[in-house]
């Protein structure tokens, strides 16, 4: 079985970038190839890794529901032709992106499919990250399971890390297979507040770490840059793969 790192956590904190600092980082220590799956309808770690898509699987999920299967092929074989088709292809990674959710109607047919041809890729990959939705969409609807490590990003303030500690509240009280979690607190400026620290402690969960801001990674943001393309010795890098270097087996 693939070894799965789930992040999850409240827009704005920086999730999509540290799931590209992730994979950047099992690809240097040679763990490669890895599996990346956006799950977020608001698609973007293609940006954040500096890929084109070529498709997503909502696309195939919506063409096999509204009959756009070519005569003569049977419906396993188109969506096992577009889920190859999803399948974009980097040195080291691949990067497959889920697309948005299900419209109105029946999506039954299409998703066993779908879901039975994802589960024959990802045992081609030793390692998957898989970037999930803002908030608690996915790990509420059990589709982020078998999990051996989930990853909570958070920024620094009160309502991004109490976000955060619901996500990991609900994946017990789900019971979806989370081996462990970490609570990572990206966009540091200066020490944690007194009140964070404690909010933390009572909670009891794992901080595996704190990502400082910083300049690069705004600025190769704002100018439609890959962020996986900032240097290594990059200060925010250094402390995230530190972090990597703690949980990651």
């Amino acid at each position: 079985m693939p070894y799965s790192i789930a992040l999850a956590g409240k827009g704005g904190t920086g999730k999509t970038t540290i799931a590209g600092m992730l994979i950047k980082y099992l690809v240097d220590k040679g763990k490669s190839p890895v599996l990346a799956v956006d799950a977020d309808s608001n698609a973007n770690l293609n940006e954040v890794l500096g890929l084109d898509l070529c498709d997503t699987l909502s696309n195939a999920r919506e063409e096999m529901k509204k009959g756009v299967v070519p005569g003569g092929m049977t419906k396993d074989v188109f969506m096992s032709m577009k889920l190859q088709q999803a399948v974009v292809e980097a040195k080291g990674y691949d990067l497959i992106v889920m697309g948005q959710p299900e419209g109105s109607g029946c999506y039954c047919a299409a998703n066993s499919l779908l879901i039975a041809f994802l589960d024959k890729l990802i045992h081609n990959y030793p390692y998957i990250v898989m970037d999930n939705e803002a908030g608690m969409e996915h790990i509420s609807r059990l589709t982020t399971r078998n999990v051996d490590v989930l990853l909570m990003v958070s920024d620094t303030s009160r309502r991004s890390i109490l976000s955060a500690l619901r996500i990991d509240k609900l994946a017990r009280d789900l019971r979806i297979g989370v081996s462990k979690s970490y609570l990572i607190i990206n966009q540091v400026k200066d020490e944690l507040s007194p009140e964070i620290t404690r909010i933390v402690q009572d909670a009891g969960i794992a901080l595996a770490g704190t990502i400082p801001e910083d300049a690069d990674i705004y600025a190769y943001d704002l100018n439609g840059q890959p962020t996986v393309a900032i240097p290594t010795g990059n200060a925010a890098i250094q402390a995230a793969y530190g972090i990597f270097d703690a949980i990651i087996n």
